[in-house]
């Protein structure tokens, strides 16, 4: 997938996923490339997580190919990774950085319930999600 890929920054992205599953092979799942489809099996963009910290922190990037934006697949993916991350015990949080420039990709988080939290990163700002708390969990 690396070598096939023509856009270098996702070329630095599966890389950079390929080198955490490999440094980290207990916590795989926290660095695969996740493909997101519609359910005619249409590849329409990816989606990960780049690690598990061990203060419980997961970041989480995401893309969707131009001809599918504006049409909600991001924001159902994000939503799903969320769901899918907050079922493991060990994550407190999440983050995801935008660039700054990209009001959309804002958007996303925001309707995920991410918030600004007042940091910028390498791409822009950065926003958290805590962990939801459940009925039985208190705190």
């Amino acid at each position: 997938m690396i070598a096939s890929e023509q856009e270098e920054e996702l070329k630095e992205a599966y890389t950079e996923m390929l080198e955490g599953c490999i440094r980290h092979p207990d916590q795989w799942d926290w660095y695969a490339m996740w493909m997101i489809e519609k359910t005619d099996g249409t590849h329409i963009g990816d989606l990960c997580f780049k690690g598990l910290r061990e203060d419980g922190i997961a970041e989480i990037g995401y893309g969707i190919l131009e001809e599918h934006q504006g049409q909600g697949y991001a924001t159902e993916a994000v939503q799903a990774a969320c769901h899918w991350a907050f079922r493991h015990p060990d994550v407190r949080s999440l983050e995801a950085e935008t660039d700054a420039e990209n009001a959309a990709s804002q958007r996303v988080l925001e309707k995920c319930g991410f918030r600004p939290n007042g940091t910028f990163g390498e791409e822009g700002p950065r926003f958290t999600l805590g962990r939801p708390i459940d009925a039985g969990e208190t705190g």
